[in-house]
Order: C-alpha cells, then sequence, then structure tokens
C-alpha cells in the first residue's frame, strides 16, 4: 500500500474514532475532506453531522448531497440513511415510493432494520400499498417470527 493511501486510511480511522467519541468537531475536520473525494464512510457521516449539526452548522443540501452520494455508491448504511431522509421529509421533500427504493437497496445488503422498516411500511401502508404478506416476508427477513 502507498504512503498516500496509508496516510487517508490513518485519517479516516481517526475521523470516525472522533465522530463515534462524539468528538464531531475534529470528526468534521478529517472527514469533510474525504467526503469531497468521494470516501462513502466519510460522506455518510459528514451527512449525519451535516443532518444534525454536529461540529457544525446545520446543512439540509449538504446532508442530503453526502447521504445520496454515499447512497448510490452502495453504502448500505447510507442507502437507509437515504430512505429515511425521503420517508420523513428530512432535507429533501417527503416520498415513500423513493424511501421504498432505498430501504430496499439496503435490505438487500442485509440491513435488518431496513428489512424491519419495510415491514413497518408494508404492514401500515404507509408509501406503499398495505401488503400484510409482503409485510410478514421482510418481517421474516429481518429475523422476527411470523406476526
Amino acid at each position: 500500500m502507498s504512503d498516500s493511501n496509508e496516510q487517508l486510511d490513518m485519517e479516516l480511522s481517526s475521523g470516525v474514532a472522533a465522530f463515534e467519541g462524539k468528538h464531531f468537531a475534529t470528526a468534521v475536520k478529517l472527514l469533510s475532506p474525504l467526503a469531497d473525494q468521494g470516501d462513502t464512510q466519510a460522506m455518510y457521516r459528514v451527512a449525519i453531522m451535516a443532518q444534525n449539526g454536529l461540529g457544525m452548522t446545520a446543512n439540509e443540501m449538504l446532508a442530503y448531497k453526502y447521504m445520496k452520494g454515499a447512497a448510490e455508491a452502495g453504502f448500505a448504511l447510507a442507502q437507509h440513511g437515504l430512505g429515511f431522509m425521503y420517508m420523513q421529509g428530512e432535507c429533501i421533500a417527503k416520498n415513500g415510493e423513493k424511501a421504498v427504493e432505498w430501504f430496499k437497496k439496503a435490505a438487500d445488503q442485509g440491513m435488518a432494520g431496513s428489512q424491519t422498516t419495510l415491514a413497518m411500511m408494508y404492514e401500515t401502508g404507509e408509501g406503499v400499498e398495505q401488503d400484510l404478506e409482503e409485510a410478514n416476508r421482510w418481517y421474516r427477513l429481518a429475523g422476527f417470527d411470523e406476526k
């Protein structure tokens, strides 16, 4: 591995550690340049900080930009996060159809939270046509017993 890759890995690890330790100002400083370079883990965490004003001024446009970028790159946590943005109408207009689309992408990667959210959406008919069979299928995939 080249020195520059080792440096980027160290910056990412330090930024993630700062994020997890709730040292958000440090996390923003370390992760923002990596997010700008397209690192999906950095993009996801900067999106969360921008959405919630952690270590930076809240910025919904930046939060959406990074969450969507990481989701489109296939990062399951970001796909789940983008699904919630669409489901709740946070940082972007509420859109149940788009929420389902992104939750399914994350669920297909094994994200139990997305599988459970899809199950609840199908159970209640939120964003999709109510379908109890489909709800039960998602609940089973998420590890729940038959409802």
